[in-house]
């Protein structure tokens, strides 16, 4: 069964306060972005300001140009999973390994023009693949559906792996998302640009828990 992850992505630390309070109402699995300038182009608040409910269950997706420099601010977060992207310039297999060696699950995101098998070996030491359809360091972007393809590729290459969606997810593709074998679908902009952001969660929610083909 599919979850919906909103996801938390504030450029300071008041903006930050407030998204994570409107949050704080209904969600459960919370997926924070974490920037640092270089790797995307945006700056997003630095790790002394991350903080959650103790209830929430958070994946932090770290869009940075050298993982080593973080992972151990991160891993003393002690979030559920750090997600790093397979096309930094760094060995990240040593990377993932200090994070599972610390109790966290330890993941991969792909952007558009990666394929899978290029990345085999990340693959199989990850927890969770995340396909990323979305714009670095900024809420939106499109989810090309033709992406979906990669869930094959990359179950093929570890079946039991979680497979992640990043970008784009509104309610008239999460069905088809989940469908296409998405375990995780983190939700940005459709929750936040919402006027009413419980309501939309619940729909998410719901569509990806409806029967029916697509």
């Amino acid at each position: 069964m599919s979850e919906i992850a909103p996801a938390l992505l504030a450029e300071n630390a008041e903006s930050y306060k407030e998204q994570a309070q409107k949050l704080h109402a209904f969600a459960k699995r919370v997926h924070i972005d974490f920037t640092d300038g270089e790797f995307a182009p945006v700056q997003t608040v630095m790790t002394k300001d991350l903080w959650w409910p103790g209830e929430w269950v958070v994946d932090i997706h770290a869009m940075v140009a050298r993982p080593s420099e973080h992972v151990k601010a991160l891993v003393a977060l002690k979030p559920h999973m750090i997600i790093f992207h397979v096309e930094v310039q760094e060995d990240l297999l040593p990377i993932m390994k200090f994070i599972t060696q610390n109790g966290i699950k330890a993941g991969v995101a792909l952007q558009r023009s990666t394929v899978p098998h290029s990345v085999g070996s990340l693959i199989e030491a990850a927890d969770h693949v995340m396909i990323f359809s979305g714009t670095l360091g900024h809420y939106g972007g499109t989810a090309s559906l033709m992406q979906l393809e990669k869930v094959r590729l990359i179950r093929a290459i570890k079946a039991s792996v979680e497979i992640g969606w990043d970008g784009g997810v509104t309610v008239e593709n999460a069905f088809s998302l989940s469908q296409g074998g998405v375990d995780v679908l983190d939700v940005g902009a459709t929750i936040k640009k919402s006027a009413d952001p419980t309501s939309t969660y619940a729909t998410l929610v719901n569509e990806i828990n409806k029967e029916g083909v697509i």
